[in-house]
C-alpha cells in the first residue's frame, strides 16, 4: 500500500507540473525559469560541496556549493520574472526579498509577481514604476512566499519521506519506477535536480535518481548522434545536462521519453539491488550524481556501477536509435526553419 501511495503521489506530483507547463499563462517559459535556477543552485551545489569539496580538503568548493543551494528561491523568483518579461533589475528586487525560501516558494512568487507585473507595468511612468517595484513588490513577494511556503513544502517532504519508506520496504520496485521517472524528468522543463530537492529525497530513492541518470548520460548521447538530432555540440550538451536541450528534446518526445523511461527503469533497479544511498537532495544530475555518490559510500561498489551503467546506456542508446530510425525526427535545421516560419 506504502509503494502505490508513493508512486501515486509522485506521478500527482508531476502532472500538476506538467498541466501547469501547458495550460497556465506563460507556463512552459516559468518552468524553463525554474529548471535554470536549479542548474545555477543544486548543480552548483552539488558539484562543489558533494562532489569536489566533500571529496577532497577544499573548504572553499563546499563552501561555495553551500551559499549556491541556499539561494533556490531567490534564483528562481529573479529567473523566473525575467522570463516573464519584468526587467532584470525589479526582477532581481523580488528574488531578493524571498531570501531563505526553498525554490518552490520562490518559484511561485516569482511566477505570482511577474503575472501582476506585466499588467501593471503599463500603467506606470519610467522612475514611478522603480519606487513602485521598491515599496509595493519587492514585499509582496515575501508575503506570497511565507503564504505558500507552509502548505508547499510540507507537501512535498511529506510525499519525499513515502517515497523513502517504500523504497525501503521494496527497493526493486521503487528503483523501476522512480528510476524510470526521475530519468523522463530529467530530460523535461521539469529539472530532475529541483524534483528530487523538492521532496527532499535521501537514502536509497536519491541514490536511485542520481545513478539512473548516469546510465542516461550514454543513452542520451547515441540517441542525439544516432538519430542525427542536433549538431555535435547538442550532442555533447544533451548527454552532459539534458536541460540544456529541451527544446529539441520537446520536439521529439516519443523517442526520448519512451526510451529513457526503459534504460532508467533498469538503471534504477540495479542501483536499488546495491543498496547504495544518497544523503545529497538535489544531486539528480549525470556527472554530479555519480561523483557525490563517492562521498557515501564504497568507491569499488560505485565505480563498477557506474560502468554498468554506461555499458547500459550505451546498449539501450543504439536499440532506442534503432527501433526509431524511420521515425519522424525534428532535427536542428527543421527547428530552426519552423521557428523562422513562426515568426514570419
Amino acid at each position: 500500500m506504502v509503494i502505490i501511495q508513493g508512486i501515486a503521489l509522485l506521478l500527482l506530483i508531476l502532472a500538476l507540473f506538467t498541466l501547469f507547463s501547458y495550460k497556465a499563462p506563460f507556463g512552459m517559459k516559468a518552468m524553463g525559469a525554474l529548471a535554470g535556477a536549479a542548474i545555477a543552485s543544486f548543480l552548483v551545489e552539488a558539484f562543489n560541496a558533494y562532489a569536489i569539496g566533500g571529496l577532497l580538503p577544499l573548504p572553499l568548493y563546499e563552501e561555495v556549493g553551500q551559499a549556491a543551494g541556499a539561494l533556490s528561491g531567490p534564483a528562481a523568483a529573479a529567473l523566473v520574472a525575467i522570463a516573464l518579461g519584468i526587467n532584470p533589475v525589479y526582477s532581481l528586487m523580488i528574488g531578493l526579498s524571498v531570501s531563505g525560501f526553498g525554490i518552490l516558494p520562490g518559484f511561485f512568487a516569482g511566477y505570482i509577481l511577474a503575472l501582476a507585473g506585466t499588467r501593471i507595468n503599463r500603467y506606470l511612468p519610467t522612475g514611478v514604476d522603480m519606487i513602485f517595484y521598491v515599496i509595493v513588490m519587492a514585499p509582496l513577494a515575501r508575503l506570497v512566499a511565507t503564504g505558500v511556503d507552509p502548505l508547499v513544502t510540507n507537501t512535498l517532504e511529506q510525499i519525499g519521506a513515502v517515497i523513502e519508506l517504500a523504497a525501503t520496504q521494496n527497493p526493486v520496485v521503487m528503483g523501476l519506477v522512480l528510476g524510470g521517472i526521475v530519468t523522463v524528468v530529467s530530460t523535461s522543463p521539469l529539472s530532475s535536480m529541483a524534483l528530487t530537492a523538492m521532496l527532499g529525497l535521501t537514502g536509497v530513492p536519491m541514490a536511485i535518481a542520481a545513478l539512473a541518470l548516469t546510465a542516461s548520460i550514454s543513452m542520451n548521447y547515441l540517441l542525439f548522434r544516432q538519430l542525427k538530432i542536433g549538431t555535435k555540440k547538442d550532442q555533447l550538451s544533451v548527454a552532459i545536462e539534458p536541460l540544456t536541450q529541451a527544446d529539441l528534446i520537446s520536439a521529439n518526445p516519443i523517442p526520448i521519453y519512451s526510451v529513457n523511461f526503459v534504460g532508467g527503469a533498469i538503471a534504477g533497479l540495479i542501483v536499488a539491488m546495491t543498496g547504495m544511498i544518497n544523503d545529497a537532495p538535489g544531486s539528480a544530475a549525470g556527472i554530479p550524481g555519480l561523483l557525490v555518490m563517492y562521498g557515501f559510500n564504497d568507491w569499488q561498489t560505485v565505480t563498477f556501477t557506474a560502468v554498468v551503467l554506461f555499458i547500459l546506456g550505451i546498449g539501450f542508446g543504439l536499440i532506442g536509435s534503432r527501433l526509431f530510425k524511420n521515425f519522424p525526427i525534428v532535427r536542428h535545421t527543421e527547428k530552426v526553419e519552423s521557428t523562422e516560419e513562426d515568426a514570419a
